[in-house]
């Protein structure tokens, strides 16, 4: 793994170059609609064919402000912000060593263009609440909660807040790895000044109220409101239930001890206790009182142990079978050497 590791890292430090503008408008067709792949507060996302220098093509994705013209100073004054953002998203993840839990930044184009590996596999808010498929088995919940702890886990060791961790910023790659994205509102802990309080609405930890509040519980205040999704299966906010916020729906119940009606029933018996654990962690990571919530680091502990019993549970048959047959090969040992044994006599069956 470490071999590895170092291999990629090493490679996405060679693509962490300047690009050429030019080049990138003609790698999305001039940013035709048919190459956009996403959009919202951001800016726009294109999916971008690249010509390498051996003749070989990479798709990657190339995100930009919002490109339509207008005259009007609340659009130019929400493209220049769109533009800082691009900026702080830039600095921050061209700071950042490589991590196979976070979006790998490839290059920039003159802080105007920002390039990306391209992920094909859409994002957790679409898996979960869209995608009209089965939904992520229960295992596959953990792996991806497990994924996320680690990528916050990742950014926290780095001085690094992400201030918007939700289920519209979780992408997968073509092995539906999920990675965190979106750094756009990112902020540096060692940063003398402090910006004011951003997030989305459902996920925004209502203790940060001010610059002096940001810190690493921020953060775990979002990725508790992204752990009851996976375990749910319901939006952050959905105004057609009451409550509308998953948070007052979910740790009351928590607290009740019903969290059969949280998920579903909990799945099969196997994930019963396991999906307990998450819920507790969640309540925790969204609590009140942000002295009391979690580390990333513990989060990420907790859940390795929520993976490993589940993965011990589902081999019990296997090892349950094996000991059946050892001990039915003992009793039959024993009947038969009780069978040719006569009075006197001593029988060795092997």
């Amino acid at each position: 793994y470490t071999q590895t590791c170092f291999c990629f890292c090493f490679s996405s430090l060679q693509l962490m170059k300047e690009f050429d503008y030019e080049k990138l408008v003609t790698a999305t067709d001039g940013f035709s609609p048919s190459r956009l792949i996403g959009k919202g507060s951001h800016g726009f996302v294109y999916e971008g064919l690249l010509h390498e220098d051996d003749k070989r093509h990479r798709v990657v994705a190339i995100k930009t402000p919002s490109l339509s013209p207008s005259s009007s100073s609340s659009s130019l004054f929400e493209k220049s912000e769109q533009m800082k953002k691009l900026e702080n998203e830039i600095n921050v993840l061209s700071s950042l060593p490589c991590s196979p839990h976070v979006l790998s930044f490839l290059g920039h184009a003159e802080k105007r263009l920002m390039v990306v590996e391209f992920m094909p596999n859409g994002t957790l808010h679409q898996l979960l609440h869209v995608s009209t498929t089965s939904p992520p088995t229960w295992l596959k919940r953990i792996e991806i909660a497990l994924q996320i702890a680690r990528a916050v886990h990742f950014l926290h060791e780095q001085g690094i807040i992400h201030r918007d961790i939700k289920s519209d910023n979780i992408l997968f790659d073509s092995n539906w790895e999920p990675k965190l994205a979106d750094f756009g509102l990112a902020a540096h802990l060692a940063d003398e000044k402090r910006p004011a309080p951003a997030g989305t609405i459902g996920y925004l930890d209502p203790c940060y109220t001010c610059p002096e509040n940001l810190s690493t519980r921020v953060d775990i205040y979002s990725y508790g409101v992204v752990l009851l999704e996976i375990v749910s299966g319901r939006k952050a906010i959905d105004v057609t239930r009451s409550p509308a916020s998953i948070v007052d729906w979910a740790v009351p119940l928590i607290n009740e001890g019903k969290s059969g009606e949280i998920c579903g029933g909990g799945g099969s018996g196997v994930f019963l206790g396991t999906n307990l654990r998450l819920l507790r962690m969640a309540a925790r990571c969204v609590s009140s009182d942000a002295e009391s919530r979690p580390s990333a680091g513990e989060i990420t502990a907790e859940i390795v142990l929520c993976l490993a019993g589940p993965l011990t549970l589902k081999s019990l048959p296997l090892w349950m079978s094996f000991f059946r047959g050892v001990v039915k090969l003992k009793r039959r040992r024993k009947r038969l050497r009780e069978t040719l044994t006569w009075p006197g006599q001593t029988c060795h069956v092997r």
